[in-house]
């Protein structure tokens, strides 16, 4: 089996096992007490603290180790407006955060603060511009990612920083994804990161506050970390994480270019071989494990299913791999195409025979789906006539809707239109994206009876 999801979670680092498997004996008192095993304890945690300082590129006294990302994310959120809440309650995120960000800044909303969402480009990046724009008298605090997760875009964190600094106002960086891979360029103010992104155990998040930055933890108050992470720490665990993070950046150079490589051949070889395909994200600036791509007239959960039969884990953000039946908020906020998405996110160590086996079952397998779907094979041949035509997608789920607009724009003369009835969200993004990518004219949206109606122009 190769997996190929890292960037959901990757793989225990051996240094971590071993990290992990030694603290268990050594580090289980509590590192507040003053007896013999109370002072090991400390030590082994001062140690770790120092470690994950050294690799973030702060001082050990701004760094406090959570329970997770997540909750590091949130507090993160939550202390600095609360520190801040003179200056005004004005958030500003990117369209394209992690999720456990965009939930901080809803209930921000929630709890009656105002929240600017900076839209990215067809890649995913943010223009600092936007950032700066944004900023007001009363902006509180400015969030955004060292890089996406979805895509593997690596946004301008020391433009934006620069941006935010000369209006006063402190950035948070969520660097889950690629602090494996370095320190976080720029003048940041606070930065959150998980574990289980770069090889340690889950259950660790860190956050870390510069000093001078007004921030008030919410909550009960606790005399662990600084007040910033109650409860009692899991010692082992944090041991683990911050070992496997200073043997993965050792080990980063080197790996870095492999997996360059790896996801470039993927780049560049999946469109050659699967028709209709668009490959998302930025081609140059990106982590080196990640690449995605989207297929025409796929049913992502059967890809996925089927992939991971063929000894493949990957994962996706199409709609149709979801409950909520809602394309991923990163694709849609990039405007690209979501149906049959897959990500691909190389561990650290993967072989590249995996890679090339992984390029040679694709073909065949979205040509098995897309046969099981009655998707189209053949280009449309123009007709020496015919009317405008509606297709009712009313109750049918991604990628229905793009398939049976696919089959009937041929039956539509030049100049002509197709109607598509649907009530799946995720025909406002890639019907669209369809239209781009086959050389049709995109006319808009208008309300229906029923769902919405979308009108596409045949233009050739």
């Amino acid at each position: 089996m190769s997996y190929f999801d890292a960037a959901s979670s990757a793989p225990l680092h051996p240094v971590a096992r071993q990290a992990l498997m030694a603290s268990l004996d050594e580090g289980w008192a509590d590192p507040a007490r003053l007896y013999r095993e109370g002072r090991r304890a400390r030590m082994l945690l001062d140690a770790a603290r120092e470690a994950a300082a050294e690799a973030v590129g702060c001082r050990p006294d701004e760094l406090v180790f959570t329970p997770s990302g997540t909750r590091a994310v949130h507090s993160g959120v939550a202390g600095a407006l609360a520190g801040r809440r003179r200056a005004g309650r004005h958030l500003i995120v990117s369209a394209v955060e992690h999720s456990c960000v965009l939930h901080a800044a809803e209930t921000h909303e929630a709890d009656g603060g105002s929240v600017t969402r900076v839209a990215v480009d067809r890649t995913g990046a943010v223009d600092p511009s936007g950032y700066a724009a944004a900023l007001r008298d009363d902006t509180a605090l400015a969030c955004l990612q060292s890089a996406n997760h979805e895509v593997g875009t690596e946004q301008p964190v020391a433009a934006v920083a620069e941006a935010c600094r000369a209006a006063g106002v402190p950035l948070l960086v969520d660097a889950s994804q690629s602090l494996g891979w370095g320190r976080v360029a720029g003048d940041w103010s606070l930065l959150a990161a998980s574990a289980h992104k770069w090889g340690g155990p889950s259950g660790v998040g860190l956050l870390v506050v510069r000093k001078g930055v007004r921030f008030a933890p919410r909550g009960p108050a606790d005399e662990r970390e600084s007040g910033r992470a109650p409860g009692f720490e899991n010692l082992p665990a944090i041991v683990a994480a911050a070992a496997s993070l200073r043997a993965v950046r050792a080990e980063a150079a080197e790996e870095e270019a492999r997996l360059r490589e790896l996801t470039d051949r993927i780049r560049a070889r999946v469109p050659a071989l699967v028709p209709d395909v668009e490959v998302v994200g930025d081609p140059v600036r990106r982590l080196p494990g990640i690449v995605t791509f989207s297929c025409l007239y796929v049913d992502g959960e059967t890809l996925l299913h089927e992939l991971d039969r063929a000894g493949f884990s990957v994962s996706s953000g199409s709609s149709c791999t979801s409950s909520t039946l809602m394309p991923s908020h990163v694709l849609k906020a990039m405007g690209v195409l979501s149906e049959g998405n897959v990500r691909v996110s190389l561990p650290p160590g993967t072989p590249a025979e995996d890679v090339d086996r992984f390029l040679q079952v694709l073909p065949g397998t979205v040509a098995a789906v897309r046969e099981k779907l009655g998707a189209p094979t053949a280009p449309e041949v123009v007709p020496e006539g015919g009317a405008d035509l509606v297709v009712d997608a009313i109750g049918r789920r991604c990628p229905i809707p793009v398939i049976e607009l696919a089959k009937v724009i041929g039956d539509v003369p030049v100049g002509g239109t197709v109607r598509v009835l649907s009530d799946d969200e995720a025909a406002r993004l890639d019907i669209p994206a369809w239209c781009e990518m086959r050389g049709q004219e995109y006319v808009g949206e208008e309300p229906a009876e029923r769902g919405t109606a979308y009108l596409v122009r045949r233009a050739g």
